[in-house]
């Protein structure tokens, strides 16, 4: 599985699980909209949703947890971008992330024309905010889930990949990402409305008539950790993921690494506030929460990749402040956290 040296102008079909999502869409966009990768043919696996009709796509369907899905979707198949996760959904978790990420390493493994697999990692991994942490978290830190099924799932797959980079030499690479933005969701996580996207979930903590109070006058939250301090939490906006995710194909400087993608540095809950209210002008309202500060560090993917963050705190809310939802695009939740 040693990288071909021509493999820069050598044709190329990448599967692609999770195609129809955040980072999904973005990812297949901008591949198949970039001249330097004019090689690459997509296959989507596709479960419930679809990609518009692209002369370079493939959609396939099926299930991730059925292997002849799997088998069949990995046929002449060069490299895999597995993006395809499961929340807080026990019944099917270990199906998708575990099951579904064995049976695409095992196709790979025994594939003739496998070049290159990339698996998007989660913080969640190391824990995100849940635990108290006195230096920067770097790639070697301990695995260490939070409470949930999502978080042990983000352990499960990046073990899973080192393991097959272990035992068989699998040309594999984790890029490990905390909560990933765009469009208007960064605004969304600091609403007191049942609108409120990810967690912590604001209107239950301050019960509903507060709720409605701060709604009314867009007052915003600044998360405290338990000593009252502002927390510094980690984020990272898909269009800096998904750079990230080109410049590491092919690369043989990334072959069977785990590297952080994110902000250079975490946002601090307190600063936020105090832009936003210059900005903005809105009241803030102080809440205790139990979450801690972290610090992912991203030195090693910009030591590797050249890769450089292009979204800052103002950058990260600009966008989303900026940005009007057209009529036929009605926000979504998928999932509660």
């Amino acid at each position: 599985m040693t990288p071909d040296p021509g493999l820069s102008t050598t044709p190329a079909l990448m599967l692609v699980t999770g195609a129809t999502g955040k980072v999904g869409r973005p990812f297949i966009d901008r591949l198949l909209s970039d001249v330097r990768y004019d090689r690459f043919r997509v296959r989507a696996l596709c479960h419930n949703r679809k990609l518009p009709p692209h002369p370079r796509i493939e959609c396939v369907h099926g299930s991730i947890q059925h292997r002849a899905d799997v088998h069949h979707a990995l046929e002449g198949a060069t490299h895999v971008l597995h993006l395809a996760t499961s929340k807080e959904t026990p019944d099917d978790v270990m199906d998708v992330a575990v099951k579904g990420m064995f049976w695409l390493l095992e196709e790979c493994r025994t594939s003739k024309t496998f070049r290159q697999f990339l698996l998007v990692g989660g913080d969640a991994s190391v824990g995100h905010f849940y635990y108290p942490r006195s230096a920067p978290v770097v790639e070697s830190q301990p695995h260490s889930a939070y409470p949930g099924c999502y978080a042990l799932s983000k352990v499960l797959e990046e073990v899973m990949l080192q393991q097959y980079q272990i035992q068989y030499g699998l040309n594999s690479c984790c890029l490990r990402a905390p909560w990933i933005m765009e469009k208007d969701d960064f605004r969304y996580t600091l609403s007191f409305g049942d609108d409120v996207f990810g967690g912590p979930r604001w209107h239950e903590l301050v019960g509903e008539s507060k709720a409605c109070e701060y709604v009314a006058s867009a007052a915003v939250p600044v998360m405290l950790d338990p000593e009252d301090r502002p927390v510094r939490r980690n984020f990272v906006h898909v269009d800096d993921l998904v750079e990230a995710l080109l410049l590491a194909l092919d690369a043989p400087q990334v072959r069977n690494q785990l590297m952080n993608v994110c902000m250079d540095e975490p946002i601090d809950y307190g600063a936020l506030g105090d832009y936003l209210q210059r900005t903005r002008g809105v009241p803030l309202v102080p809440l205790r929460t139990p979450y801690h500060s972290t610090w992912l560090d991203n030195s090693k993917a910009k030591f590797l990749l050249g890769w450089r963050p292009r979204y800052d705190m103002a950058r990260l809310v600009e966008a989303a402040w900026a940005y009007l939802r057209p009529a036929d695009e009605p926000r979504v939740v998928w999932y509660p956290g």
